[in-house]
């Protein structure tokens, strides 16, 4: 068999370019499924009878699974080969993604969600440790700005996916056919899978997964993540604000458990020295943030456009075409400009996103809610795409390139799930936020106080959605100025 890993500094075969369309369809489907939820929320809401935090718990549910899958998936993937966890869990995603389809109820379709989010984050970090292993450095950077392309345009473009499929398939049970497309998608990624995927193994010392870990993790965040959830419905009683303290502690103690695990000589869950790089921690942050500014925005305009303006789901899903477009243009120049300017791709990258959802806030808080239409919101959300597309893929090269390749499947993980957990939180705080200021007057309300209220309440959201995104520029610096190819 060919040796992939060891090709030409200039050229791959052309098999490697084929196992990398494979791997992004894998990325595509698992990006998808984060923001094509969005658009269908009013409906799944009518037809399930579900609650507010029901919405945010079907999408924040999904992100946290996959970012706890995420970082055994990549220690596993190091010692047994990445090939193997990326078709496993992939044939898992798509198993999940009828279970979705076929969900009776509200809770059965978190559970659901939740699976495969697990199993969404059980494959992904195999796309990003491959192609670390099977590209040299001078393809590395426009693998992964392929890369960075499917996943900004895969996320933009999922509330206009979702938005045709429930106009073809009726506003009833139409939101299933979101998750049932996966099954011929999967099945065809699958089968290719086995048949294309290179079998390497990274070459880790790796002897386990780190079962105690990856449970305190797992509960801190759960912790932290189900009170911001449940919090505004609930009234934030005393339970909550325990719970968020419970969290920060559970994770103090699962650092002080990953420095004991390497003190034993055994293989921790998240290796601290990774941490030990000042560029690395600081990408994490940054990662974590910028997730969390850049995910909620959908679901804001998604529920607005819809439940706020009464525009269909299709409707609602059009808004996003311009940020997917800037995603792809941004997207499709972030590897060439990253080998010529370095780190200021990343801030003018993170610039434009926070100029454009500065802008589309202005937007919702200044403009009255009869005059919103798709148009006045084309240029911040091309803007903010283009910055978007241009930071992504770079930013994931800068973070990982800054740890030894043997860890690739660690870091990518690590990084992976920080991007996955400010899904989650961005998604529970915005939700938070949206849904505690809506105050609907007593009765029926009419169709221009549903505008009105959820106008407000959409500019508060967005508020917070732009002040993270400011942050996430200020923090840029963190990383390197240049990485080593």
């Amino acid at each position: 068999m060919t040796d992939f890993a060891t090709a030409s500094p200039f050229a791959v075969p052309r098999r490697t370019w084929i196992s990398l369309s494979v791997l992004l369809l894998g990325v595509a489907m698992a990006l998808l499924d984060t923001t094509v939820v969005n658009v269908a929320l009013p409906t799944i809401r009518t037809s399930l009878d579900a609650s507010e935090s029901t919405l945010s718990w079907i999408i924040s549910g999904y992100a946290l699974a996959f970012g706890l899958a995420l970082i055994p998936a990549g220690r596993i993937g190091d010692r047994f080969g990445h090939t193997w966890v990326f078709i496993a869990g992939l044939a898992g995603f798509t198993l999940a993604s009828m279970w979705c389809g076929l969900a009776t109820g509200p809770t059965e379709l978190i559970v659901a969600r939740v699976v495969q989010g697990l199993a969404g984050g059980a494959f992904f970090p195999a796309v990003t440790a491959l192609i670390q292993l099977l590209f040299p450095g001078p393809l590395r950077g426009r693998a992964f700005a392929v890369m960075g392309a499917t996943i900004g345009f895969s996320t933009a473009l999922g509330p206009i996916v979702g938005g045709l499929l429930i106009e073809a398939f009726g506003a009833g049970d139409g939101w299933r056919s979101i998750f049932f497309v996966n099954l011929p998608l999967g099945v065809i990624a699958v089968t290719a899978a086995i048949v294309l995927l290179p079998r390497l193994v990274a070459g880790s010392d790796a002897r386990g997964v780190d079962a105690l870990g990856l449970g305190l993790l797992a509960a801190s965040l759960v912790a932290i993540l189900v009170p911001l959830i449940q919090g505004e419905d609930a009234g934030w009683p005393l339970w909550t604000w325990l719970s968020i303290v419970g969290g920060v502690a559970l994770m103090a103690l699962f650092g002080a458990w990953e420095v004991a695990v390497v003190r034993r000589g055994q293989t921790p869950l998240v290796p601290p020295r990774l941490f030990a790089h000042g560029h690395f921690t600081g990408g994490v942050i940054l990662a974590m943030v910028y997730f969390a500014a850049f995910t909620s925005i959908f679901f804001t305009i998604s529920i607005l456009w819809q439940a706020g303006l009464g525009h269909t789901a299709l409707e609602s899903g059009l808004v996003s075409i311009p940020f997917a477009i800037g995603s792809i243009l941004g997207a499709s120049q972030s590897a060439r400009l990253a080998a010529r300017l370095g780190r200021t791709v990343l801030i003018v990258g993170t610039g434009l996103v926070a100029l454009g959802l500065v802008a589309v806030w202005v937007i919702l808080a200044a403009v009255a809610p009869a005059d919103l239409t798709h148009w006045i919101l084309l240029p911040p959300l091309l803007v903010a795409g283009i910055g978007s597309g241009m930071f992504i893929a770079p930013n994931a090269q800068f973070i990982v390139a800054t740890v030894d390749r043997s860890e690739a499947g660690a870091a990518s993980g690590v990084v992976g799930t920080a991007q996955r957990i400010g899904s989650a939180a961005g998604i529970a705080v915005i939700g938070s936020v949206l849904f505690g200021a809506i105050d609907l007057p007593p009765g029926q309300p009419t169709p221009a106080a549903l505008a009105d209220t959820f106008a407000h309440a959409a500019a508060m959201a967005m508020a917070v959605s732009a002040a993270l995104a400011v942050l996430a520029f200020a923090l840029v610096f963190a990383l390197p100025r240049q990485v080593e190819h």
